[in-house]
């Protein structure tokens, strides 16, 4: 069993995406807690019912920003599991993690290829009290075990966690109903990973095939701003005919982004939010000694790196998409170690060091039959062409750094 957990601001919008999953016949409610029948007179699930059983505990809250504690919890696609025993899964999964005492409401997805679970509940208590959230996802962890023991569940596979989040695919324009695929990821996207710029939104959409395009700008001395989504096709071309977020939500537009944003770069800068992504780019980058080996070995441990190069090769930026943790980082977040100038000059020393390799190596493989010599002053030469070219790049880039300080100070 795997569990995704998320945090925010407004309680409302978690309870509107899995109202709106069972009006449309993709989700139940299943079980709720310490609150109100969350149905109205017509039996239909009441959002203003949810919100009120909510509210007192939101009035008392002292100081928390991000109030909400939204989790998913995904069973084996090879687990069968009754109503009733799915219920008493949610009620030890709360219980355990601290949330035995709140108001919390479970659903029943059914909108994917197995049975899930949504669990939408406040991370303040009834006197405002922060429920504790130190060393959540490892608690987190230790439930589900002892939960699969317990219930004879299938252990979870590592990479799980990707597959099993709804509606985080790639848009595939044969498909058709553009707009629809496009607002499925874009709003997966939001819920599941934090990022702290427009630019690490839009690397992160077009690892979906999404486009993301700003517009601003004044028209008849009124100023504006808005969003402009689209499909791509795997190459990350543009195909079809982009539309307005108007279209999806305001949830999506740019007012919403800016909020979004600042939300990432709080979370984000929280102490050893950063930690986990840090430690796995540093522990590929003693072990590979290519660009390619790199961004596989990352992809193996659940993290995309995304390099953009310039017309000369050169990468002027970095970016790293960790799909298990939700978080999008650019380089310089990560600090000067990951920067992109740090990997221009590893991955450029590293092409150079395999150049002179595989020099060597095909001279050493030239027969010397009919030769008076195996010393070729040519190649010598070149050689060492090569490598004074390479010493001086690296100084005038040191020397461009150098200045950079100097005029910091």
């Amino acid at each position: 069993m795997v569990a995704n957990i998320r945090t925010g601001a407004t309680v409302g919008g978690a309870v509107r995406y899995n109202e709106e999953k069972v009006n449309r016949g993709q989700a139940e409610v299943l079980i709720w807690n310490r609150m109100l029948d969350p149905f109205d007179t017509a039996g239909r699930m009441s959002h203003e019912r949810c919100m009120a059983s909510f509210e007192p505990f939101l009035q008392a809250n002292r100081r928390t920003t991000n109030t909400v504690f939204h989790v998913s919890l995904n069973p084996s696609p090879e687990d069968r599991l009754t109503d009733e025993q799915l219920g008493e899964i949610a009620r030890e999964y709360m219980e355990r993690m601290g949330y035995g005492e709140q108001p919390y409401i479970v659903f029943k997805h059914g909108d994917i290829a197995r049975e899930h679970l949504h669990i939408v509940s406040l991370r303040v208590d009834s006197t405002g009290r922060k429920i504790s959230d130190s060393h959540e996802y490892d608690r987190s962890m230790s439930i589900l075990r002892d939960l699969e023991q317990k219930y004879g569940l299938h252990p979870s596979i590592k990479g799980q966690e990707l597959q099993d989040r709804e509606g985080l695919r790639k848009v595939n324009y044969q498909k058709g109903d553009v707009k629809q695929q496009v607002s499925s990821t874009v709003r997966t996207c939001l819920r599941h990973y934090r990022c702290a710029s427009f630019g690490e939104w839009r690397t992160l959409l077009e690892a979906f095939n999404v486009s993301a395009e700003e517009r601003t700008g004044t028209i008849d001395g009124r100023d504006y701003a808005g969003m402009i989504y689209g499909a791509l096709t795997d190459d990350g071309y543009g195909i079809g005919t982009p539309f307005k977020s108007s279209r999806i939500g305001k949830d999506v537009g740019y007012e919403a982004l800016q909020r979004y944003y600042e939300r990432s770069k709080t979370a984000l800068k929280e102490p050893g939010a950063l930690d986990e992504l840090r430690g796995k780019i540093a522990d590929e980058m003693k072990r590979c000694s290519s660009r390619t080996e790199f961004c596989e070995r990352l992809h193996d441990n659940g993290v995309d790196a995304v390099f953009r190069l310039n017309a000369a090769g050169r990468i002027y930026g970095a970016t790293f998409i960790d799909h298990g943790q939700g978080i999008v980082a650019n380089g310089s977040l990560l600090g000067r170690s990951f920067s992109a100038n740090a990997f221009e000059s590893w991955f450029h020393a590293e092409d150079q060091n395999q150049i002179m390799h595989e020099r060597q190596t095909a001279m050493s493989k030239e027969p010397n039959i009919g030769k008076p010599s195996s010393f070729n002053p040519i190649n010598t030469i070149l050689d060492l062409a090569n490598v004074q070219a390479f010493e001086e790049e690296q100084q005038q880039m040191s020397n461009r750094k150098r200045k950079r300080r100097i005029k910091r100070l």
